[in-house]
């Protein structure tokens, strides 16, 4: 990768952090990920929204491909790469694939749902009919950090809320 690149992948990063600080304010797991086309313009973007939609399949990564569909007027998506703060579960795996993005770009390893070099290596098998080029670890400690102080608060919280309850 050359220097260049490297620039516009922490640029494009940032982004996706800033949109998984507004999942975080709506209490969801501060996941965002933006979708930009060969010409390096934004063309869609998401954040975690499962629990406010009651939908399993609001990850921020599904967020940007729909939004990229309908901008493209295509569900292919080629030559668009996908940055993500967080290393993509299996479900995002395989829209990622059926979408035909060019580049993978994510930040923080998943080390217990991720399925691309972490938890599972859904794009290693030979017989899938599309290769993605993957990038991880983009601003790595960055997001992971985001993710990390969540869930400390959000078990903190909840230890509060149990406290709280033995009280009254």
């Amino acid at each position: 990768m050359t220097e260049q690149t490297v620039c516009i992948d922490e640029q494009f990063m940032r982004h996706a952090m800033r949109l998984a600080q507004r999942a975080e304010a709506l209490g969801e797991i501060p996941v965002g990920a933006v979708l930009v086309d060969a010409n390096g313009t934004v063309i869609a973007e998401g954040f975690n929204t499962s629990i406010i939609q009651h939908d399993p399949t609001a990850h921020a990564e599904m967020q940007a491909l729909r939004q990229g569909g309908l901008a493209q007027q295509n569900y292919r998506l080629l030559d668009c790469t996908l940055y993500v703060t967080l290393e993509p579960c299996t479900m995002c795996a395989g829209a990622i694939l059926h979408s035909r993005i060019k580049r993978l770009v994510f930040g923080a390893y998943d080390y217990k749902t991720g399925a691309v070099g972490s938890r599972f290596h859904f794009f290693d098998d030979y017989k899938m009919n599309h290769e993605v080029e993957i990038v991880g670890g983009i601003l790595a400690d960055e997001c992971g950090t985001m993710l990390s102080e969540f869930f400390k608060k959000r078990r903190a919280a909840k230890k509060q809320e149990k406290l709280t309850a033995r009280v009254d």
